[in-house]
């Protein structure tokens, strides 16, 4: 009786010492914390259920693009923007997530008080894309990509779009302005 009591005792503390608990801020391919790839619209309460949500309004469907969804904490830092793949349809899913909130990491330990020089340090770059604000920064082993503001680019490259931008090109101290996902 004593060992199987043992033997139970043994088997149950292994159990609960081997749940794990999800990260809430880290960035991984197929999910940040437990918002993941195949989340649909509605679950969004309950996995942010301590936080705000703010959602389109009913009517802004005809605006003819697909509106944003902003999760803050209860005390007002906003975390993440979220894009459905559908408008206004609570079984969309998401197809892109803006971290706005510095706790969120890459498996890498990038967040938007990274650099460039960290970015370069840590992934291979495969594109760099130029905008009309921003550069983004594509890499490979990542559906992340990176956000730099063009103020962080020497002046021939904030003012002409179609001008392509080089990894020589971007200072290493260039800070990310936000890093985003997409599925």
């Amino acid at each position: 009786m004593k060992k199987t009591l043992l033997a139970l005792s043994v088997i149950t503390i292994t159990f609960t010492s081997c749940k794990t608990e999800t990260d809430p801020f880290l960035v991984q391919n197929q999910n940040i914390g437990l918002l993941t790839d195949s989340t649909e619209v509605k679950d969004l309460k309950v996995i942010f259920a301590n936080d705000s949500i703010i959602s389109p309004i009913a009517g802004d469907e005809f605006t003819g693009t697909l509106n944003t969804i902003d999760i803050y904490e209860k005390g007002g830092k906003h975390l993440l923007s979220l894009t459905p793949n559908q408008s206004l349809d609570s079984t969309a899913t998401i197809s892109s997530i803006k971290i706005k909130d510095p706790r969120f990491k890459t498996e890498k330990g990038i967040t938007i008080n990274s650099t460039f020089k960290d970015i370069k340090s840590n992934y291979t770059i495969t594109k760099i894309q130029n905008s009309f604000r921003s550069i983004s920064v594509f890499v490979k082993e990542s559906d992340v990509f990176f956000l730099i503001d063009k103020n962080e680019l020497p002046a021939e490259f904030r003012f002409d779009i179609s001008k392509t931008v080089e990894e020589a090109n971007i200072p290493e101290s260039a800070k990310i302005k936000h890093f985003m996902v997409g599925w």
